[in-house]
């Protein structure tokens, strides 16, 4: 068995070798595949907080990575088409700057994941999972209905945002962006869970009775895991949208849901590059069994049966041969 350590290492390596390699061979196709990989990652390392550290099975977490996702089409639409946000009571413009937007996307997914989380967190088990499904189908239909900024036909952006000294329009600068930012929240995840709030988060989800105890409030620290978790998933819808110059309803659908809950899954729940690895399986699946079949999903489905059913820990489980183990 590998050391889950190693594993880590060797998954990170993967992250630059492969992009390396594409852009030595001249393949810019390849590294907007590992794009994709790293923002989805970024969506998934956002709800393993939520669903992996504190335990709640979120349905509904397409709703923060959709608001990411909008909060650049917006900005960026008014800013293309030279027209303000905002008038009254304040005059905002739009923007093409993405440390703006990233930080719009993040105050704007971090106060609806709390908004939600106070309403969802009064419930447990299916309820919550039902809750956090009905709040992502309502911002769903809200997005198709709202003509203004595309309806059900999305919303295109002419050209990529901006960031300060780097050209975005080159795949591999663009690349550069996001594989940091991945990096900086997987350190962020992986401090989190060893800080004393990430041990009260574990303990909240095991056993809430003794967290009440010794006095400390579960539903407010799963309240703010899941704010925490939202803010995250939004900066990777951002991110998203930039990478896709696009926007539409489908990223507040329930089935992105389930796809970023089946990265934490094949993955590992609990674990720290659970994520990471899983939306790399998921991406590479995507890509070469999507060009043999439209059918695919059936092959992901055998391999999620699978690691369900043989592997709980999921691959770095299977590989490392250790229970999940959190961070």
């Amino acid at each position: 068995m590998i050391k889950e350590r190693y594993l880590n290492l060797s998954i990170l390596a993967l992250f630059v070798l492969i992009p390396a390699y594409a852009l030595f061979v001249d393949e810019p196709f390849t590294i907007t595949l590992m794009t994709r990989a790293a923002i989805f990652a970024l969506a998934a390392l956002g709800l393993n907080i939520a669903l992996g550290y504190g335990g709640l099975v979120s349905f509904g977490h397409a709703v923060f990575f959709g608001l990411g996702g909008y909060a650049m089409g917006i900005l960026a639409y008014h800013a293309q088409n030279y027209t303000p946000f905002m008038e009254w009571p304040f005059l905002i413009d739009g923007t093409k700057s993405m440390p703006i937007i990233w930080l719009v996307a993040v105050v704007i997914s971090a106060l609806a994941a709390f908004l939600i989380g106070v309403l969802s967190l009064r419930t447990s088990g299916v309820y919550f999972i039902m809750i956090t499904l009905a709040f992502g189908q309502m911002f769903f239909f809200f997005s198709i209905s709202w003509s203004e900024y595309g309806g059900e036909d999305g919303l295109s952006i002419y050209v990529r945002n901006g960031f300060p000294g780097l050209n975005t329009l080159d795949p591999i600068q663009f690349y550069a962006i996001c594989f940091i930012i991945l990096s900086a929240g997987l350190f962020f995840v992986h401090r989190l869970a060893r800080s004393p709030f990430g041990l009260a988060l574990n303990a909240a989800r095991q056993t809430p009775q003794r967290v009440v105890t010794v006095g400390l409030d579960p539903m407010r620290i799963k309240l703010i895991a899941f704010v925490i978790s939202g803010a995250i998933t939004g900066l990777a819808g951002a991110l998203f949208a930039d990478l896709n110059r696009f926007v539409s309803p489908s990223m507040f659908s329930w089935q992105l849901s389930g796809e970023i809950m089946i990265f934490i899954i094949i993955g590992g729940v609990g674990r720290l590059f659970g994520p990471v690895i899983g939306a790399l399986v998921f991406v590479g699946l995507e890509h070469f069994l999507g060009g043999l079949s439209e059918f695919w999903h059936i092959y992901l489905g055998l391999l999620l049966l699978s690691i369900v059913l043989f592997g709980k820990g999921g691959i770095i489980g299977i590989l490392s041969g250790r229970e999940v183990k959190h961070g």
